[in-house]
Formats: structure tokens, sequence, C-alpha cells
């Protein structure tokens, strides 16, 4: 099992994906004489999951079922454990594209968190890029190479336990990108520049406030960035709903039907668009906006080493 390699067959030792639901699902190791406890029964690893195929529909002891999944990065970013605030798939999406890259890329990374983007950065460049993935804290830095190894993609990344602001990436002159996710982003420039190749790298700092992303853009500056630019992504969700509108009396609808012999009483005219005229609404198919919507979640500020 990879999470950059899709495998057709549950293997011992797998990470998958227990899907109850859009709203509900969970991450499981895969472990023969394992049991994993659901709200619909038991999933037995030995005889409900090793060997099935990845997508199959699993009944659990109680009758209910759940759909076994191959783990990707957008499903693994909805179901890791949070050793920090993560990214989610809003941002990541963006800064896969603004920095360009493409399989074969080197990226550096700080700071490593919970592997959020980690996970998606690696399928990106991936069969022959690498990512220099940098985390001050000694735990989390272990805890996601374990991470890597269990998903197989411990071949793709190299996690590096120092403080970035202090010892840069550990790397000179070979990075197509470079993202920086730490408190002070400003302080990371230079090493940034230095890891980046000689010219044309992209760069990425997210910084949740604006005073943040007001110091890294002056140490941009300073270090000889263009194209320097912040942007901020909202993520709006529409549910599509039936909702009855009332319908405007002008008068001539019932004249029309009075003078034509229209009866809303006959069963044979319940159905027609006069008889909703005659009960004063008509039903649409319409966007409706969630109560509450995520809002703010960071900036993004992207330049260019020229």
């Amino acid at each position: 099992m990879s999470f950059v390699e899709y495998g057709d067959t549950i293997k011992d030792g797998d990470t998958a994906i227990v899907f109850l639901g859009h709203e509900s699902m969970f991450p499981v190791k895969v472990q023969q004489g394992s049991v994993t406890q659901t709200k619909y029964g038991v999933i037995r690893h030995s005889t409900d999951l090793i060997g099935k195929k990845y997508g199959s529909k699993v009944t659990c002891s109680k009758g209910g079922w759940v759909f076994i999944l191959h783990p990707t990065p957008e499903l693994w970013t909805m179901n890791l454990p949070h050793r920090t605030q993560i990214l989610y798939s809003t941002d990541i999406s963006i800064i896969t594209m603004m920095l360009e890259l493409k399989p074969g890329s080197i990226v550096c990374e700080s700071g490593t968190g919970s592997g959020s983007l980690s996970h998606a950065l690696i399928r990106t460049v991936a069969p022959t890029g690498h990512l220099y993935t940098v985390e001050f804290h000694q735990q989390r830095a272990e805890k996601a190479r374990e991470e890597f190894r269990e998903h197989g993609v411990e071949h793709l990344v190299t996690v590096t336990n120092q403080d970035v602001c202090k010892n840069g990436f550990g790397v000179s002159n070979i990075a197509d990108a470079v993202f920086l996710d730490i408190p002070s982003p400003w302080e990371a420039i230079g090493h940034a520049k230095s890891a980046l190749k000689a010219e044309g790298g992209r760069i990425c700092s997210f910084s949740p406030c604006i005073e943040q992303v007001q110091r890294t853009c002056l140490a941009m500056e300073e270090y000889g960035f263009t194209e320097i630019n912040t942007l901020e992504i909202l993520l709006r969700v529409y549910n599509v709903r039936t909702v009855s509108l009332q319908i405007p009396d002008l008068g001539k609808a019932a004249e029309d039907n009075s003078s034509t012999g229209f009866d809303s009483s006959n069963p044979s005219h319940q159905g027609s668009p006069c008889a909703n005229l005659q009960q004063g609404t008509v039903q649409f198919k319409s966007g409706v906006p969630l109560r509450e919507v995520v809002g703010h979640t960071g900036y993004l500020t992207f330049a260019t080493k020229s």
C-alpha cells in the first residue's frame, strides 16, 4: 500500500479508510487478528478486510455496512490525527498550482506539522521528485517519519528535525519551490533563497495574521524576490434544495382561468402550472448557502526568485 500508488487488494499492514458516510469516516491500520468497532458493529480484519478489494462494501456484525477505501492525500487530510493546525484541500490546491509543482519537482517545506500538505506534495512530485521537510519539534518529526514509512512514501521524503530559521533546509540550489508555515517566516527567507535553484524558483508563505504577511513581503523584497503577491481563499458551499416561492397575484391569471373554463378542483389539472399559480406558490431547485461557513484560514504569499 502506498499513498502515491494504487493497489487493488487490502493487505496486512495497510492503512485503509473506513467510510460510513461523507461526514463520517476514519483511518484504520489493517492487522491480522485485529477488530475495529463501528456503530454498525464489528469489522474483523482477518476475514472482512485482508484479501478484499479496495472499494468493497463490508457488512458489520450488526448487519450494517461500510465501504473500505484506498487512502489518498485528500482522504488523509480529512482523517489524520491532528498534532497541529493543518492545511485543507482548499489552500493545498492553490499552493500546488501556484508553486508550479509537477512530477520530478524538488520541494522544501517547513514545518511538517501533521503532514497534511506533505502528503499532497509527495503525491504531486512522485515518482521522481523529492520533498525535504523540516520540523522544529522532535516528537512531531519522529511521528512524521513513522507515518511516511507506514504509508509507503519514505523514499520520496526526507524529514529533518532542526530550526529552519537558524539552520535552513540542509540543501542548496536544488529546490524548485519552498513552502513556509512557521510563526516568523521572514527569518527563513534567506535560507529559502539559498535552497532554491539558481533562477525561477517559487516560494509560498502561509500566515494567519496580516502583520506576518507585511514583514514577510519586506524580507522578500530585501532578498530580491519578484512577483510578490498575497491572496486569501474563501470557500462558500451551496446545498441544492427544493424551495417554494410566492407568486405575485397580478390578476391576469385568474381572469384567463375563468374565461377558459379552468377548474382547479379537477384532478387532471392538479399538476399543471396554472394549478400552482392558483395556489400562489411554485417550487424551484435552488442553491442555498450553509448557515455556517469556513471563514479566514490564512494568507498565502507567493514570490519568484529572480
